[in-house]
């Protein structure tokens, strides 16, 4: 008889979108079913996510697209920009039909929610994992893959099985037995293993861990003493006792605005207002979590895709003397920060502003010898208040473009159909 161990841990759902950004694109344009399909990272640069059908013509995740745009002509691959509110708004639908299956739900990316299932003891699973994928399919569009598990980390390696052969799979894979867990995991590569980035890898296969099934072979003592903590929860979790538990939604460590420019700029006027820019993007998402930062990480880079051309990239870091949400503030630390890590005479592509060191706004240490202007707090809410009613950033920095928005490449770019009402479909 096989091992169940259902009962006495409980289980875990992975419901995975397949393909997820193509995915949406074909539910507004039947035309793209069963053809190659790639989908281009900000500013049109590189393939980030692609079909099936693409994946089989090999063309690589992350080809920067001036290189591969004859390659995608000759095979007809269609390539289209990133539509991230129509992604959003897919995302956001499908998260809430999720929700009615299970109460203990935890959104882990865009297309990947884990749910926690219990009291599901007589519950026929793959009949409901079934209907899980029949409904989002149904109400969205979108195809998925349900790995079913006693663990987090069990549930990724049985996604995994199911998304590897959809036909005979039928878009599910349940690991309730310990013969069934034993098996996939020998089936999974240790770098395919959730978790397992490339430095573990390395030192995991020194070890002789070849599979995942290789790494719950290690002493536990040994992975606690010379990995982490977090590895050894890990191998726990994939010996199908679980130690890592579904997240709660909790406050973000740190808040970054990185962005490629449209186009490559070498003076510092305009690196100075795109800085300013993002770094008033940073301080109003602060507020708006109710959080003040102590530092601030500026960065700058050349294009690292045109090799013929100098390169640079450096990073200025600034603490400040007590935490501050004040897009003055943080603005002004900014533009001083990349004054001093600009170099005259390079083509800059990318900025970023990144904000970290967190506190709640309500629960702070104060300094007694420092403090921020105490007219800042009521000029940021005005402003919060105001851009919030106009539904557009109407007050700006003086040091910003007041003409100007942040506005991608996006020159593939298919039509917000859920998210603009100039942009839904008729239906004749």
């Amino acid at each position: 008889m096989p091992t169940i161990f259902r009962y006495i841990y409980g289980m875990f759902a992975l419901v995975d979108c397949n393909n997820f950004y193509a995915s949406c694109e074909r539910v507004f344009n039947p035309n793209l079913q069963g053809k190659p399909v790639a989908i281009l990272s900000n500013n049109d640069g590189c393939v980030i996510s692609m079909s099936d059908e693409a994946k089989k013509l090999q063309l690589p995740f992350g080809a920067p697209i001036f290189k591969w745009d004859a390659f995608c002509k000759a095979n007809n691959i269609t390539v289209l920009s990133s539509n991230y509110p129509l992604y959003g708004d897919m995302s956001a639908r499908v998260m809430n039909i999720l929700a009615g299956f299970s109460p203990d739900v935890e959104v882990y990316s865009i297309d990947e929610s884990f749910l926690e299932l219990k009291g599901f003891e007589n519950y026929n699973l793959e009949e409901y994992a079934a209907k899980m994928r029949s409904r989002i399919l149904k109400w969205t569009g979108i195809p998925t893959c349900v790995g079913i598990a006693p663990t987090k980390a069990l549930t990724k390696v049985a996604n995994k099985i199911a998304r590897s052969n959809i036909k005979q799979s039928k878009g599910i894979c349940i690991i309730d037995s310990d013969e069934k867990r034993i098996k996939a995991l020998k089936w999974t590569k240790i770098g395919n293993v959730w978790g397992i980035g490339r430095q573990l890898k390395k030192r995991l296969e020194a070890k002789g861990c070849i599979t995942a099934y290789d790494f719950t072979q290690l002493p536990s003592n040994w992975v606690l003493k010379e990995l982490s903590i977090v590895a050894w929860r890990l191998q726990k979790d994939l010996q199908g006792i679980s130690k890592i538990p579904l997240e709660e939604v909790s406050s973000k460590k740190m808040i970054a605005t990185t962005r490629s420019f449209e186009f490559t700029y070498s003076d510092i006027n305009n690196i100075k207002e795109r800085i300013s820019t993002f770094a008033a993007s940073c301080a109003e998402k602060l507020r708006n979590q109710k959080s003040s930062c102590h530092m601030l990480i500026v960065q700058l880079s050349s294009d690292r895709h045109k090799e013929s051309q100098q390169q640079h990239r450096e990073s200025k870091t600034v603490v400040f003397s007590c935490p501050t949400d004040s897009t003055l503030t943080i603005s002004k630390a900014a533009v001083e920060a990349v004054k001093t890590i600009f170099k005259s005479g390079i083509q800059y592509k990318r900025a970023g502003v990144i904000v970290t060191g967190l506190v709640p706004n309500d629960n702070f240490q104060l300094n007694l010898f420092s403090h921020e202007n105490p007219k800042h707090k009521p000029l940021m809410s005005t402003i919060d208040k105001l851009n919030r009613k106009f539904k557009a950033d109407k007050i700006k920095l003086g040091n910003q473009d007041l003409k100007r928005t942040w506005k991608m490449r996006q020159e593939r770019l298919s039509p917000r159909f859920t998210t603009n009402i100039n942009d839904v479909l008729i239906v004749k």
